[in-house]
């Protein structure tokens, strides 16, 4: 089959200047491309978390799209509510689009995650992955890679657990659509939330976003960062249809090594070399599976 290609040039600007994010945000470039091909007709749930603050103070808002500000765990829930009402008026054109953290995906907003996903909700949702409570002060979540500094590190010691597979759990729940997407990789973020959107149903998109501030890198090198996550293979970019499905959306032609890309982020900078190398070993082995998944 063919995927169909959409411009990005051709879509409309639906984030506006004059937003609070730090310079480098990568949740603010996500949400961009992310409006820009769902388009007008969409209604943005938002739970406690960076863009809760990025949108701007009441009753002004930076995005040109109706906006419901809703709890840190309700992300899911009080989008499927916005779906049912606009379901029963007879919107079905309308997109609803759940935009949450990691913290109030990977943790607190989970089971109202879940949920949505088991009763195949027609929602978007999308995770911009920070990898840290960063609008709080930084803190550790299930999301936090292994080797990571954050301010709730215990003294001489860093993250020891490993990062939730937030893809494989969503894919595991049979949903029609779940993809991985990277704000370096802008082409790949836009085509897949166009394709999520033709899906009727749960759709669940998880994309990088670095945070300059919590990652502890220059805020020009924001972007940069983020291209070596995906170049390195430490965050591949893939999709999964009805949960079975799997395909390879970007193979780098010259992989990086993972050190590279850990070496880019003083949050890294604790790490020795020994838990370098079996980073690496893993990165290698889950790429590996991924590509037997998807055949390739």
């Amino acid at each position: 089959m063919i995927e169909p290609t959409y411009t990005i040039e051709e879509s409309e600007e639906l984030v506006h200047p004059g937003h609070l994010a730090c310079q480098g945000c990568g949740a603010t470039i996500a949400m961009r491309y992310v409006l820009k091909a769902l388009g007008k007709k969409t209604v943005v749930v938002i739970p406690a978390c960076c863009w809760s603050i990025i949108v701007g103070l009441f009753p002004s808002s930076c995005l040109d799209v109706p906006l419901i500000h809703t709890a840190f765990e309700t992300a899911a829930a009080a989008a499927t509510g916005a779906r049912a009402a606009l379901d029963v008026q007879g919107q079905e054109d309308v997109n609803v689009l759940a935009w949450a953290g990691d913290g109030g995906t990977f943790d607190i907003g989970f089971q109202a995650l879940s949920g949505a996903a088991e009763r195949n909700e027609n929602i978007i949702y999308c995770c911009y992955d920070n990898e840290a409570y960063m609008n709080t002060g930084i803190q550790r979540s299930s999301a936090t890679p292994v080797g990571a500094w954050t301010t709730t590190t215990p003294q001489g010691g860093l993250e020891d657990r490993p990062k939730k597979d937030i893809v494989r759990i969503m894919a595991a729940h049979n949903v029609p659509y779940t993809a991985t997407a990277n704000v370096a990789f802008p082409d790949d973020l836009y085509q897949k939330i166009k394709k999520a959107a033709s899906y009727k149903g749960m759709k669940f998109i998880h994309i990088l976003s670095p945070c300059p501030t919590g990652w502890r890198i220059p805020s020009s090198e924001s972007i940069e960062v983020a291209r070596l996550a995906t170049l390195s293979n430490v965050f591949p970019l893939y999709e999964v249809i009805n949960g079975s499905k799997w395909r390879v959306t970007y193979i780098p032609q010259k992989k990086v090594p993972v050190e590279k890309y850990l070496e880019a982020q003083a949050r890294f900078r604790l790490m020795g070399e020994e838990e370098k190398k079996r980073i690496q070993k893993n990165v290698d082995e889950y790429w590996k599976e991924l590509l037997k998944r998807a055949k390739r």
